[in-house]
């Protein structure tokens, strides 16, 4: 099976006891499979290893490029993970993981701009060379390969830091590229199913209504009680706590706006 960055794959299997059905946690934890993520290694090794030939130690920038690098990794495999359990934080993260490629190719860019180097254009033959590495690796009709960073060594492990940072360029756009498809599946995913989280709390919801129709406790909307200083329709509310606790009374539906009450007997 090939990679994919539409959806998150699993690395664990599900008990086969299981109802479909009724299954509420999705899959989750397949960050290793997904290209996003394989690049953004490739992105933050290479970036490692930039500063440590060509970034002065002691810089801030040094600091920043390295930390930048890491978010970007480190949250989409911290948004695969929390795809269990919420679609939306898993959204949150990989859009994190996004804003940070953005701030490293701000940061290359600098340096280019700054030493008075040229940044290749997208039709020039080395970043097209680049890209073409990328695709094959991609090709889901094509062999597997190298995930690592092996076959972007002869621009990587190149003695001129120009050469270094256009390509890290290519592949921040690359990697933007994969996340801006991963964030628009998400989008949908999240928009058409949620996840727990979401799913626990429409559940509750529909619970809540259901007791509002059958709880004889409760009252219909026609039998409630009118509040005493606004005329709003009031809700039978329960005493959690003091030495009233268990005994039910009238709330205003307005309160905290407005406090008045009625006893429920």
């Amino acid at each position: 099976m090939r990679l994919s960055d539409e959806s998150n794959k699993t690395d664990r299997s599900g008990g086969s006891n299981e109802t479909a059905n009724r299954q509420r946690l999705r899959p989750s934890g397949g960050y290793r499979q997904l290209l996003s993520f394989q690049v953004a290694t490739v992105i933050y090794d290479a970036i490692v290893a930039f500063c440590d030939r060509f970034v002065d130690k002691r810089s801030r920038t040094r600091d920043q490029m390295v930390q930048a690098a890491r978010s970007g990794r480190q949250n989409i495999a911290e948004g695969s993970r929390a795809a269990a359990t919420s679609s939306q934080t898993e959204l949150r993260l990989v859009d994190v993981a996004r804003a940070s490629m953005d701030e490293l190719l701000l940061d290359y860019e600098d340096f280019l701009r700054q030493h008075g180097k040229r940044q290749w254009g997208k039709d020039d033959p080395e970043a097209r060379a680049v890209r073409e590495v990328g695709k094959r690796r991609s090709d889901p009709t094509g062999p597997m390969n190298d995930p690592g960073a092996a076959p972007y060594s002869p621009w990587l492990k190149h003695p001129d830091p120009a050469v270094i940072a256009n390509a890290v360029i290519c592949l921040i756009h690359q990697a933007n590229y994969l996340l801006d498809r991963q964030i628009t599946a998400l989008e949908r995913q999240f928009i058409q199913e949620g996840g727990y989280c979401e799913q626990l709390a429409a559940a509750r919801l529909e619970e809540r209504r259901k007791q509002d129709r059958t709880d004889p406790t409760d009252r219909t909307e026609n039998k409630r009680p009118a509040c005493p200083l606004y005329g709003k329709a009031m809700v039978l509310r329960t005493a959690r706590k003091g030495d009233k606790t268990g005994s039910q009374s009238w709330g205003c539906s307005g309160y905290p706006g407005c406090k008045g009450t009625r006893r429920s007997d």
